[in-house]
């Protein structure tokens, strides 16, 4: 395969070294066209493939020219490298297997490519495995992928129950767990689950409570938390609604209170050996972690609240732990503000770890739970420049715009800016900006700058799921 490489003086360094690492593969020419490689125009590349028997070109991903008409007058396909030369190796590596985009630059395209094939390889696999059982259309135990369960505490008091519930299943939950205080009553519990009787997937109710069990049970498909003092009570009722449970120690040990929910007559158990958390615990009861003859039970949640670190990081962390010890069932929570999000980066953790089939750790799989940090820092080269000035200090006085103060606030996933009471409402900071500019609500460069700064700001936050201040840290 003949490939051209057009490039920039800026980086010929870097792209010759990539098309020498697979001279055995392609064939690769490296031409420079000019100082920067995303200058490249239609009619230099066209005047670089006329005459010549070229295969494909593929030029900067930071290109923003269309070489369409390149293209139709060459017969050569002109396919969008990466925006960064130091990531030419990745594409160079995968040309021959994967088709660039035309559009698209190839870092996002193989990415997004690459999490999509993940995706299918999760779904393949999840409807090819075996079950212990069947939860409402869930696959629980066997083989099956680990199941994520969210729990909505004191559910009763919620008056946004059911949009949290379709929330948790929209981020990926299997199962969402209603908890019940011990303030709640019988009516609370049925109150609340007739409230969702349109909603599809399982729900679970959590609850030591005989009376408040024995009322979620003409809807409930999960039932948490079984122990001795419960199953002589509720124990044959759970098994005549031929729903699941989750067996819990107490004074007598799991296997004891499994052998007397069977007794019972429920059918469908899993085992929960209470995981405790850091500090309190952790590992040993890591290492406690039984081999019994059902699903295993793992609550990460309890861990991630107690603990103050962010949330990402943890629940990886948690269902890798989850996945060693082959838990069926992994628990997460949103109680708390940190831990926002958990129940998406849950469900992103346990699709990582049902990759994992014949790979020694969850690397390099297509889905990931980086957020903050990169895999892997980008080398560049280095500016050039012939003089350099050293920046000084802002000044203290504030100059302000004749035309006004601007606002900014979030609302739900949208960014708000409000000038002379009119509000500007957009997902992307860049967006709002230039509707301000458009509707002539700024006229001083300083200004400007400033609102770049704290839309932006406004836009991360929104992404990272933290609150926001205007002139704040966020």
């Amino acid at each position: 395969m003949r490939i051209l490489l057009p490039t920039g003086l800026a980086t010929v360094a870097i792209v010759k070294a990539a098309a020498e690492r697979f001279r055995g593969r392609y064939e690769i020419d490296v031409v420079v066209t000019g100082e920067i490689a995303s200058f490249l125009t239609p009619g230099d590349l066209l005047r670089l493939l006329s005459g010549r028997d070229y295969d494909m070109a593929v030029v900067s991903g930071m290109c923003t020219a269309s070489f369409a008409d390149v293209e139709r007058e060459t017969g050569v396909p002109v396919y969008r490298g990466p925006r960064h030369a130091a990531d030419l190796p990745l594409v160079l590596g995968v040309l021959d297997q994967v088709s660039l985009s035309k559009t698209v630059p190839a870092d996002d395209f193989l990415a997004e490519t690459r999490r999509r094939e993940a995706c299918r390889q999760v779904a393949l696999r999840e409807a090819e495995a075996d079950a212990d059982f069947i939860i409402r259309g869930r696959k629980i135990g066997g083989g099956s992928r680990m199941k994520v369960l969210a729990e909505i505490m004191d559910a009763h008091r919620r008056d946004d129950l059911v949009d949290e519930v379709r929330r948790f299943f929209a981020d990926g939950a299997d199962i969402v767990d209603l908890g019940f205080g011990f303030d709640a009553t019988p009516g609370d519990v049925e109150r609340c689950f007739t409230a969702l009787e349109e909603i599809e997937g399982p729900l679970a109710v959590d609850t030591q409570d005989p009376r408040l069990i024995a009322a979620a049970l003409s809807r409930a498909d999960l039932v948490l938390s079984l122990h001795e003092g419960n199953i002589p009570v509720v124990g044959a009722a759970v098994a005549d609604a031929g729903v699941a449970a989750v067996v819990v120690p107490r004074e007598r040990t799991l296997q004891e209170n499994l052998a007397a929910a069977t007794e019972a007559g429920i059918s469908c158990l899993i085992a929960d050996p209470l995981l405790q958390p850091v500090g309190s615990g952790l590992t040993g009861s890591l290492s406690g972690f039984p081999h019994l003859p059902c699903p295993l039970f793992f609550g990460a949640g309890n861990v991630v609240e107690l603990l103050d670190a962010d949330s990402t990081g943890a629940n990886a962390l948690l269902a890798g732990m989850a996945h060693e010890v082959g838990a069926a069932i992994i628990f997460t929570s949103e109680h708390s503000d940190k831990t926002r999000g958990s129940v998406a980066e849950m469900r992103r953790a346990t699709d990582m770890m049902a990759l994992m089939t014949d790979r020694p750790y969850p690397k390099d799989l297509g889905l990931d739970l980086l957020v903050l940090k990169e895999k892997r820092r980008r080398r560049e080269p280095p500016l050039e420049y012939g003089s350099v000035t050293d920046a000084y200090p802002a000044p203290d006085e504030i100059v302000y715009d004749p035309l006004g103060c601007i606002r900014i606030g979030i609302e739900e996933d949208c960014i708000v800016a409000v000038h002379r009471g009119r509000a500007v409402r957009g997902r992307h900071w860049e967006d709002v900006f230039h509707t301000l500019l458009a509707n002539g609500s700024l006229s001083r460069l300083d200004h400007a700058a400033y609102l770049g700064k704290e839309l932006f700001k406004a836009e991360l936050a929104i992404r990272l799921r933290r609150s926001f201040e205007q002139d704040g840290p966020f």
